[in-house]
């Protein structure tokens, strides 16, 4: 669940995108690229969601997190987990802003 503060975090995305008809194939997957937060499929398509979460913009927002060096090792991680260049795979990110109590998602599918 990656850190113990950002958990929940990712457990309320999961929970998000489950109700949207996405199937989780895998959580946490450690490449040597980086780590896959969300590793999904949704109408035969395998979905690596990035969650990343901000409880204010004090320090930045969670989309200013995704840099495109981020993106690449996205990309690059999604391909070495499946262990295919060919397969057809789509980068999609989960913003939360706040706290467990008191939050919102937004969600982008990544250009790459």
């Amino acid at each position: 669940m990656g850190a113990v503060k950002g958990g929940w975090a990712e457990e309320a995305a999961l929970r998000w995108l489950l109700k949207r008809g996405y199937r989780l194939i895998g959580k946490n997957r450690r490449t040597p690229f980086g780590e896959i937060d969300l590793l999904m499929e949704q109408d035969g398509v395998h979905v690596v969601v990035e969650v990343k979460q901000r409880r204010s913009s004090r320090f930045g927002t969670p989309l200013e997190a995704l840099t495109p060096k981020k993106v690449e090792r996205l990309l690059q991680s999604a391909r070495s987990l499946l262990g295919r260049d060919d397969l057809p795979v789509r980068l999609e990110a989960v913003l939360v802003y706040g706290n467990p109590q008191d939050h919102r998602l937004e969600h982008l599918v990544l250009e790459v």
